[in-house]
């Protein structure tokens, strides 16, 4: 298959990893930052990565991972830096910027479920399978997440705390 391949891959897949993943982060450099990281290690596996039946799976979960490892190492961070207040994030052309702050204010695994269904477009048993968790929960997780991007929305919701799982 050669380079051209995965250049035509990077070249139809980025834009959309990006937006998945600054919905994940709610930051437009982290998520650039994660998926350009993601396709570096997808070009030096391609030969393997191109094999398998869904590649864009393989390079999303490795984005995905990529972002969480910094949204841990930012908190750490965060927590010595508590007195400085956060640039705001800046939104994606067409993406509504109470759209993004409502995200958010979610817990992560809220995020992930919202952004793997609606931005990915994957269906309920992909959205488990990139997650590792059962389908059922990816449905139970998927439908306490919708109630509370709603609320989100529709007052600035009641704050929606990690702790809920």
């Amino acid at each position: 298959m050669g380079d051209l391949d995965f250049d035509e891959f990077y070249a139809s897949n980025y834009g959309r990893f990006v937006v998945q993943l600054y919905a994940v982060t709610g930051s437009l450099p982290d998520a650039e930052d994660a998926v350009q990281e993601a396709f570096a290690r997808a070009s030096v596996h391609w030969g393997r990565v191109r094999a398998y039946e869904m590649p864009e799976a393989w390079v999303r979960r490795v984005a995905l991972n990529v972002a969480f490892t910094g949204l841990r190492r930012a908190r750490r961070v965060l927590e010595v830096l508590t007195r400085a207040e956060p640039p705001p994030a800046a939104p994606l052309p067409g993406a509504s910027v109470e759209l993004v702050e409502a995200l958010g204010r979610l817990p992560l695994h809220f995020r992930q479920v919202l952004v793997l269904y609606y931005l990915a477009d994957l269906p309920v048993e992909r959205v488990a399978g990139e997650l590792g968790i059962a389908v059922g929960t990816a449905k139970s997780r998927l439908a306490r997440a919708r109630d509370a991007l709603a609320r989100q929305l529709v007052d600035g919701g009641e704050e929606v705390g990690s702790a809920q799982r």
